[in-house]
């Protein structure tokens, strides 16, 4: 039995006449009456009774044209939704993000998609740098954004710069240093250092200690936090200073000042990345929306 069979014989219960469902089917006459005698045949019971003008369901017949419809319809279905995942329009996306680097991509990016593809719904995750990798390799996430990482981090992974930002030293509004319109590094190396976790976020200590590593020196860390909502906690609370990207004041706002260092670092490049096997359609679509978002923004 094949869905042809179960269109064809839906056609002639609908139609009550072989000659008129033949026409809306667009088969012969003899073909259809013969896959509806095949039909019955390997059923092993008649679904029709015959005149010369017309037919009828028998009572069988009547309890299988409704489950065939049922058929149809769940087939007609899961073509449907297949389609739409196949070509990005439906299911889910899972990103990962880091609310402090992505603030300026984020929004206007997810804005755009959902403009876009209004069907797929976007699921955000707040992690740290390894639960991102950790999620892409696992295929729990489709696609992240994270800083430029190391080629060792990045095993198994791809990665595309999307934007570069400006590194600050962030500080509380009374700090001695707030008022300054510049700062050196030689000059934060006196500072207690509040960064985010070494477990988590191996990529901040490395840049740490390639930043310090130009002035033969060494941060001194006092905390480490888990989340940016802590680091902004401590630094906001005195506890010491904490060198960011230009972007953390899209989150921290009035609460901490961020001050240029001069001269200045190296940007910290902000892209996307994803598993090495491709990027599914809604992912490459989200990606092509963060792209042209970073653009507008040049």
């Amino acid at each position: 039995m094949e869905l042809r069979h179960l269109r064809y014989f839906i056609g002639v219960a609908e139609e009550e006449n072989v000659s008129r469902a033949a026409l809306k089917l667009h088969v012969s006459q003899p073909a259809l009456s013969r896959q509806i005698r095949d039909l019955e045949e390997e059923l092993g019971f008649l679904l029709l009774e015959r005149s010369a003008k017309s037919v009828r369901l028998t009572e069988a017949g009547r309890a299988f044209f409704t489950e065939a419809r049922a058929v149809l319809q769940r087939a007609e279905d899961a073509v449907k939704a297949a389609r739409a995942i196949a070509t990005g329009g439906q299911g889910e996306l899972h990103v990962g993000y880091a609310p402090s680097l992505t603030a300026r991509i984020l929004p206007p990016a997810l804005r755009a998609f959902q403009a876009e593809l209004p069907n797929v719904r976007v699921r955000l995750h707040d992690l740290s740098t390894e639960e991102m990798l950790a999620g892409l390799r696992e295929g729990k996430l489709q696609i992240a954004f994270v800083v430029r990482l190391t080629p060792a981090l990045l095993r198994g992974l791809r990665f595309e710069e999307l934007a570069r930002d400006s590194i600050c030293l962030a500080v509380a509004p009374k700090h001695p240093l707030a008022g300054r319109r510049t700062v050196t590094l030689a000059e934060v190396a006196r500072e207690p250092l509040i960064t985010y976790s070494r477990k988590d976020y191996p990529d901040a200590h490395e840049n740490l200690a390639a930043m310090f590593a130009a002035i033969k020196s060494k941060p001194r860390i006092a905390e480490e936090h888990d989340s940016v909502s802590s680091l902004i906690a401590a630094v906001e609370a005195g506890n010491g200073v904490a060198i960011a990207p230009q972007s953390l004041t899209c989150t921290a706002g009035p609460r901490l000042r961020l001050i240029p260092f001069s001269p200045a670092p190296p940007p910290l490049v902000i892209g996307a990345a994803w598993a090495k096997n491709g990027l599914t359609i809604a992912a490459e679509r989200f990606l092509k929306c963060a792209k042209e978002t970073t653009l507008k923004k040049e």
